[in-house]
């Protein structure tokens, strides 16, 4: 099976990308569509550690988590990412390249009845979310002073 990731490329390293994902009240800065936080474990970014987050503009907000599926530092980041009545696993890889990194996002459903959507056609669908999710990312781990 083909799968489209999103990639991207930057000049912050894999450390400091790391520790933009490893605050999970940083959450709703990078990845488009969260727009609160709630809440987060103190053990983020444990395996089986929860984000609790909000999704949409006010006043027409849904609350639902994320959970932490796998985490290996400065290198990925899996997680189980609800948006009631939908669940998705989003895998966040970090690939050193000299001072920077290349990044790469995939998404799947994990729930029905996204999960009866071929592949391709939610790779497709979720690309140019993950593209904006991983500049915004990016942006972050830079820590720019200039836009």
């Amino acid at each position: 099976m083909v799968v489209i990731e999103a990639q991207h490329d930057t000049s912050a390293s894999a450390s400091d990308v790391w520790s933009v994902l490893a605050n999970g009240w940083l959450y709703p800065s990078w990845v488009v569509g969260a727009s609160r936080m709630r809440a987060v474990s103190a053990e983020w970014p444990a395996v089986g550690s929860r984000l609790h987050h909000s999704v949409g503009a006010w006043p027409a907000l849904i609350d639902d988590s994320t959970e932490v599926l796998f985490a290996e530092e400065d290198r990925e980041l899996r997680l189980l990412a609800q948006v009631t009545p939908t669940k998705a696993v989003v895998r966040l890889r970090l690939e050193p390249r000299g001072s920077g990194c290349h990044l790469r996002m995939s998404e799947a459903a994990a729930s029905v009845p996204l999960k009866w959507v071929p592949q391709t056609a939610q790779d497709l669908a979720v690309l140019p979310r993950n593209l904006e999710c991983l500049r915004r990312l990016s942006f972050l781990a830079e820590r720019n002073t200039k836009p």
